[in-house]
C-alpha cells in the first residue's frame, strides 16, 4: 500500500530547523515531524517540547533505526553530512540534506553513488529553487521577454569576515564547513545560476584570504559558461567595506536584476522601457515549498520535477565551488582542511 504520510526525523536540530525547515516539515501536506536528534540531549528535548515533536534522541543511530521514521533530514554542519546521510542510506531511508551538500565534491560524490546503488532518493536543501520569487525570475528568463540570454553575473560584498570572531564559528572552520562563507552562503547563488541556466561549464576561479582574519577564504571570483553560449562571472567578497547582493542576467532584448539573500522585487528592463519592479509573495517558512515537492515525490503523488535539487544537482554545485577553491587549499580531497592557509 502506498504511504499517505511521510514521517520525518531530524538529525541536528539547530538554528536552521527553528523557522526555515522544522515547521515546514510539520506544515507540508502529507508530512509530519516525529523525532529529532541532537548530541546534547537537553537541547534535543527542548526543541521537541517547543515544536510539539513526540520523540527526541541524543544518538543518531537510534533515530535512524526508529521504525516510525520514514525519511531523514540531516541538518548538521557539513562535516557530518556524509556520515549521517550514509547512515540513512544503510537503513534504506530517503534523505534530505542541508546545503552545502558536503565539504567537498569527493564527499558529495560518495553520497550520490551510495544512494544511487540503493535506488534511494537523495535531496539537497537548495530551497530557493522553489521560492516564488526565484520561480518567477526563471519564468521571465525562460519566457523570451529578455530575448536570448547572453550573460549572467552575481556579486556579493559585505564585511562579515573582516571582523575577528572568538571562538571561531563553525562556518569559518574548514574542517566543519568545507571552507568559509563562500561555501556556506555562496552555494545558494551558484545553485541558482544552475537553476536558471543549467549546469555551469568551463569553471575557472581563484580564492584568497584578503583580511587574513581566518584560515579560510574570504574572497572568491570565478568565470563560467552555460548552454547556448552564455558567459558568466561571480564574485564573493566577505571582507569588503561595501554592501552588495545582486544577480544580473542580460538578454538581447532586456535584463533582469535581483538579490539572492534579501527579499525584494525583481527589476525587469526591456528595450526602450524604464525598469519595472515585479513583486512576488514571500513565505514564512522558506523551505516549505521545496519540502512539499520532496514529500509529493516520496509519496508518489508526482514525478520528480526537472528542477528539483537532487544529490546529483547538489554535486554539481559542490564541483563548481571546488574549482574555485582547489588552489587555495592545495587540493579538495579528504583532509584538505588540515593545512593552515595563513601560516
Amino acid at each position: 500500500m502506498r504511504k499517505s504520510l511521510i514521517r520525518w526525523g531530524i538529525i541536528g536540530c539547530g538554528d536552521v530547523t527553528e523557522i526555515k525547515s522544522g515547521p515546514a516539515l510539520q506544515k507540508a501536506r502529507g508530512s509530519t515531524l516525529v523525532a529529532v536528534m541532537r548530541r546534547n540531549g537537553a537541547k534535543a528535548a527542548d526543541f521537541a517540547r517547543r515544536h510539539g515533536v513526540g520523540k527526541w534522541y541524543d544518538d543518531a543511530a537510534n533515530l535512524v533505526a526508529d521504525p516510525e521514521v520514514d525519511a531523514i533530514y540531516v541538518a548538521t554542519p557539513p562535516a557530518q553530512h556524509e556520515f549521517y546521510a550514509l547512515m540513512a542510506c544503510g537503513a534504506g531511508k530517503p534523505c534530505y540534506v542541508e546545503k552545502p551538500m558536503a565539504r567537498s565534491a569527493v564527499e558529495a560524490g560518495r553520497m550520490v553513488q551510495a544512494f544511487r546503488d540503493r535506488k534511494l532518493p537523495l535531496f539537497v536543501a537548495f530551497y530557493r529553487r522553489a521560492l516564488p520569487r526565484f520561480v518567477k525570475a526563471k519564468e521571465i528568463i525562460e519566457g523570451g521577454e529578455l530575448g536570448a540570454i547572453a550573460s549572467a553575473s552575481y556579486t556579493y560584498r559585505d564585511s562579515q569576515m573582516a571582523r575577528r570572531a572568538n571562538p571561531v564559528p563553525w562556518r569559518l572552520d574548514a574542517e566543519q564547513a568545507g571552507g568559509g562563507l563562500f561555501v556556506d552562503m555562496g552555494c545558494h547563488a551558484l545553485d541558482l545560476l544552475d537553476f536558471f541556466l543549467g549546469p555551469l561549464n568551463d569553471v575557472a576561479g581563484k580564492a584568497d584570504s584578503k583580511a587574513r582574519q581566518f584560515d579560510v577564504e574570504d574572497f572568491v571570483e570565478l568565470t563560467f559558461t552555460a548552454a547556448g553560449g552564455i558567459t558568466g562571472k561571480a564574485l564573493f567578497d566577505f571582507a569588503s567595506d561595501q554592501q552588495e547582493d545582486r544577480f544580473v542576467l542580460r538578454g538581447d532584448r532586456g535584463m533582469i536584476e535581483f538579490s539572492c539573500g534579501t527579499e525584494g522585487p525583481l527589476l525587469v528592463q526591456t528595450s526602450g522601457r524604464p525598469p519595472e519592479a515585479v513583486n512576488v509573495e514571500t513565505v514564512p517558512h522558506v523551505q516549505q515549498p521545496l519540502i512539499q515537492t520532496v514529500v509529493d515525490v516520496l509519496l508518489g503523488d508526482s514525478a520528480p520535477p526537472a528542477w528539483i535539487s537532487t544529490g546529483a544537482v547538489g554535486l554539481r554545485t559542490q564541483q563548481v565551488m571546488d574549482q574555485a577553491l582547489v588552489r587555495f587549499y592545495g587540493g579538495r580531497k579528504d583532509g584538505f582542511w588540515k593545512k593552515n592557509r595563513n601560516e
